[in-house]
């Protein structure tokens, strides 16, 4: 039986009310009760979809007090950059249904989290750079503030709640540079999203804490496929997004093969092909 709430944190599911979630003492079980509400929302809009999607991907980017406006850039520069990769869109092109979801968060604390590029559904190399010079587009919304990466965990699963269309694969993938401050213990969120089949995946920038893909192991990503990319600082921010869309994209069981780089004739065919 609790005692008594520690730290406290405020959500909004769907919009429709605000309750307030006490940590640690009850923190579990409380997270747990207001994000299982929120999927029979998910489950009733992924099946009443009329399109289908092979992955939907909420992308957050880290915009919390550590993160100055050179950083920001480097994110944004980045992920734009990455789906004007062909090794991407090749990778979007070998799906069954040959197309993605992506949605673009920035995110601080457990308050501050800001949608700045709702659901677009990318399948070819045109619809790839249009959502590219969308990224490429976007002001900093988020300035400031903690580090809730149980916050983005819960907003995302929110974002997965309100999907335009279908999708065989949900995935949140966060970027961050500094462990969860903020909002309550993620595990909660993690295990209950875990537990719906959906997949949290980590992008660590180890420019001030060195282990912090270690702490996103044991403490934030799961669900089918999980992984953590590291970047050792900002400047190798292009190289491990590129890499983590494209394992995330390809989906367990097909990124992990040896030798699947997506290059050379399978490549060119898949490119060939994907014109949206």
């Amino acid at each position: 039986m609790c005692s008594g709430l520690g730290i406290g944190w405020n959500l909004t599911v769907y919009g429709a009310f605000r309750i307030s979630i006490g940590f640690p003492k009850c923190g579990y079980v409380a997270l747990t009760i207001i994000l299982s509400i929120g999927f029979v929302a998910v489950s009733a809009l992924r099946t009443a979809a009329a399109e289908t999607v092979d992955l939907a991907l909420v992308l957050g980017i880290d915009c919390s007090y550590s993160v100055d406006q050179t950083e920001y850039d480097l994110q944004v520069d980045g992920l734009a950059s990455a789906f004007r990769n062909s090794e991407v869109i090749a990778a979007i092109a070998a799906g069954r249904n040959r197309r993605i979801g992506v949605s673009l968060v920035q995110w601080a604390d457990s308050l501050s989290q800001v949608t700045v590029i709702p659901w677009r559904v990318v399948g070819g190399v045109r619809s790839a750079q249009q959502l590219a010079d969308e990224i490429a587009r976007t002001p900093r919304m988020v300035s400031g503030g903690g580090t809730s990466i149980t916050g983005i965990i819960a907003y995302g699963y929110r974002l997965l709640g309100r999907l335009p269309f279908a999708a065989h694969r949900m995935a949140i993938d966060i970027v961050a540079d500094g462990r969860n401050n903020n909002g309550g213990d993620p595990r909660a969120a993690r295990d209950l999203l875990r537990s719906q089949g959906i997949t949290i995946n980590g992008l660590t920038i180890l420019n001030e804490i060195q282990t912090l893909d270690i702490y996103f192991r044991r403490n934030i990503v799961g669900g089918p496929g999980h992984f953590v990319i590291k970047a050792n600082g900002y400047e190798q921010f292009d190289e491990a997004i590129l890499r983590k869309l494209r394992q995330e994209i390809l989906g367990p069981g097909i990124a992990a093969l040896p030798g699947n780089t997506l290059t050379g004739t399978y490549a060119a065919q898949t490119l060939a092909s994907s014109t949206q």
